[in-house]
């Protein structure tokens, strides 16, 4: 079954960043491979595994023009700290009110141990250099979805 947001634009919309000023998109990332990856909470297991993959292999992102930015609700003060502790490479975008979240419809009812609540799942777009959805990765696995990504974004790029 196809996702609903594959093909389609970016919604226009600002989230502050750790880099340090405001990402508007889908005009701040134009003209590049971006991949946006929504992540449930910062410093928690399988995000911080996740987001140290991404670390880890940044470098690889970079060769082939791509640019990574990890997204969840959690506020910059938030972001900077998960930053710091595990040296991380890359901008984190702090999505609070879940406006991207819920136009993407990355943000809803999750389930963890059994307990139902409104947050984050873990999925991954890949936008194309003009601003639209080329991929969707839903409830992606945090140890095996950097590779993933990055295989997928090295052949949309011919890189």
């Amino acid at each position: 079954m196809s996702d609903p947001t594959l093909g389609t634009s970016l919604p226009a919309i600002s989230l502050e960043s750790t880099e340090g000023k405001s990402v508007k998109l889908p005009e701040d990332i134009a003209g590049s491979w971006t991949l946006l990856y929504f992540y449930p909470k910062d410093d928690t297991p399988g995000c911080t595994k996740q987001a140290c993959s991404y670390r880890d292999n940044i470098g690889e992102f970079k060769k082939i023009g791509a640019k990574v930015y990890g997204v969840s609700l959690d506020d910059l003060g938030s972001h900077e700290n998960f930053i710091q502790k595990y040296s991380l490479n890359f901008p984190l975008l702090s999505d609070p009110n879940h406006s991207l979240s819920e136009a993407l419809g990355v943000y809803g009812d999750q389930e963890w141990k059994g307990r139902v609540f409104k947050g984050l799942s873990r999925d991954s777009f890949l936008i194309s250099p003009d601003g639209k959805i080329q991929k969707v990765w839903r409830k992606v696995d945090p140890t095996t979805t950097v590779e993933e990504t990055l295989q997928e974004i090295s052949k949309a790029s011919g890189k």
